[in-house]
């Protein structure tokens, strides 16, 4: 007997294994799971595009039909906002204070968290108590007893006067995030590096924040968002219009053409657009980083 017809025999005596989950057919669900994801994605979008669209109308067109398509589709508006240097400058201010507080948050709350994590000391659970109690305090809730903190500052009408508080609410966020990512570093890795005569610093720079960087995108694109479109804070610290970020601007804006309701949408389009942009781009990085969080 040839050792190919002994084989065949031998397979065919096998018994056959079982169709794993991937040859079945999938199941599509509960069809009210997908209504209610559909109204909620719905609820969500529509505003965004009716202001969107309702930048590319007259106002005689939002008057006799609010809901309707342009017909035509106009760009004066649009155009209109871009040729002006006040939004411009708008921009720049919210850029600058976004970036600032942004670096600020996850500098500081990267070098936090490395501390916290790694690190063994008295106290070490109270710290980190104290910035999962921050989560509970949002800003709002302390925004007269910090505006006096930064009267005495000096920092009224000032970005920095946005930018340090921007950048210390947003340290509790980023802590707790962060920690499961530090923490679940192997400590073999370190022990390796301190054999190899690195420092400190030199195992947190070169390995800590590679091997947290999912973390570490994380926060950094929740600390942009989250000072692009902050409204309270600039509202109480900054005075003059040169000073402004876009979300003041729109409230600005909304007053001085409360008339021309076209234009204004295009102004609220084009300070909400960053953010969008943004958040739509990073979107899969803020999923793994939170998910990767969780598992830590």
């Amino acid at each position: 007997m040839s050792v190919t017809t002994a084989a065949s025999r031998t397979s065919s005596a096998e018994p056959k294994a079982p169709a794993g989950r991937h040859d079945r057919p999938q199941k599509w669900g509960s069809p009210v799971t997908y209504f209610v994801a559909l109204l909620f994605v719905g609820v969500c979008v529509a505003p965004v595009l009716y202001i969107v669209l309702g930048g590319f109308r007259t106002n005689a067109q939002i008057t006799t039909d609010p809901a309707a398509l342009p017909r035509p589709w106009v760009a004066g508006n649009y155009l209109g906002v871009l040729k002006s240097t006040v939004f411009w400058g708008e921009f720049a201010n919210s850029l600058i204070v976004a970036v600032a507080s942004t670096v600020g948050i996850v500098a500081l709350g990267l070098m936090v968290s490395f501390v916290i994590a790694r690190y063994d000391f008295r106290l070490k659970g109270a710290m980190y108590s104290l910035f999962a109690a921050g989560l509970m305090f949002p800003m709002v809730i302390a925004i007269t007893p910090l505006y006096l903190v930064i009267k005495d500052l000096g920092l009224v009408d000032n970005l920095l006067g946005v930018i340090i508080p921007q950048i210390a609410f947003g340290l509790p966020t980023t802590v707790i995030i962060l920690v499961p990512f530090l923490r679940a570093i192997p400590n073999e890795i370190e022990e390796a590096a301190a054999i190899d005569g690195m420092s400190r610093l030199g195992f947190f720079f070169r390995m800590v924040v590679p091997l947290s960087l999912p973390g570490v995108v994380t926060v950094g694109i929740l600390g942009f968002i989250g000072s692009w479109n902050n409204y309270l804070l600039p509202l109480y610290i900054l005075n003059s219009q040169a000073n402004y970020t876009l979300p003041l601007g729109v409230q600005v804006f909304s007053s001085q053409y409360s008339t021309d309701t076209a234009k204004v949408l295009a102004f609220t389009s084009l300070a909400m657009l960053p953010a969008l942009i943004f958040f739509s781009v990073f979107e899969k990085r803020i999923v793994g980083g939170l998910t990767g969080a969780v598992k830590g």
